[in-house]
């Protein structure tokens, strides 16, 4: 596999053991609420969190031809009625066929695959969004043998769930063998930018500084030519 299909971790370490996500036997859909009828101790607890999530700080679990990083979801404290999710199926892999009540999008961030919903297919690619609707049994795709595709997932399963709309069954499992053309895949992490903070004039822009003291320059050679130029005059002429 090629450095652009993910073939490694990026610190050339063997990748650590994956929760398997969707074999959870306790996973919290719906988190409980407690104190006070004004909850200030609940809104104390949530106005504590933080509101940006760190996606290279996130863990990918599953695999080996689907792997899932879950940036939002109520165990987390923060949210009770979304499930935010980044999807990234292996060169060649397939999901899970399952099939639930509430929908959701996958906004497509690379590569290129298909959807199979009640049995209808639906090719997408890069830039698409693919939209599960209600109450359908479906099963993601790559269709490119030899390099990755990419997904984030936004979905309203919690909220549902609240409301008592429980049903959801898996039909197929996701598969545990690697496909025939993955060979050691592992999932791209995101990488480290580093920020440099400078006050570098960069080519092409306006500084106002600058500029200003661009016009006193001027002025000032403006000034001293017609200094000297007086100067020269009046010593002529003594």
């Amino acid at each position: 596999m090629s450095e652009d299909n993910g073939a490694s971790n990026g610190n050339g370490a063997a990748p650590a053991q994956r929760m398997d996500y969707g074999g959870q036997k306790n996973r919290t859909f719906v988190r409980g609420i407690q104190g006070e009828y004004n909850l200030t101790q609940e809104l104390k607890r949530l106005r504590s969190l933080p509101r940006v999530i760190k996606g290279r700080e996130l863990p990918f679990h599953s695999g080996p031809q689907q792997f899932s990083k879950h940036y939002m979801e109520p165990k987390d404290g923060l949210g009770q009625t979304l499930h935010i999710h980044l999807e990234e199926y292996s060169p060649g892999g397939k999901s899970q066929k399952h099939g639930h009540v509430n929908e959701a999008v996958f906004y497509i961030l690379d590569g290129e695959g298909a959807e199979v919903h009640d049995g209808i297919r639906y090719e997408w690619e890069a830039g698409d969004a693919a939209i599960v609707h209600n109450n359908c049994v479906h099963q993601h795709f790559n269709r490119n043998p030899d390099k990755p595709a990419r997904a984030l997932v936004m979905k309203t399963k919690p909220m549902f769930l609240f409301l008592n709309m429980l049903f959801q069954q898996i039909v197929e499992k996701t598969p545990k063998d690697p496909t025939p053309t993955q060979g050691d895949f592992q999932p791209r992490e995101d990488p480290v930018i580093q920020h440099e903070h400078d006050h570098d004039h960069v080519a092409g822009t306006y500084d106002e500084h600058d500029h200003d003291g661009h016009d006193e320059h001027d002025h000032d050679h403006h000034h001293d030519h017609d200094h000297a130029h007086e100067h020269d005059h009046v010593h002529a002429g003594a």
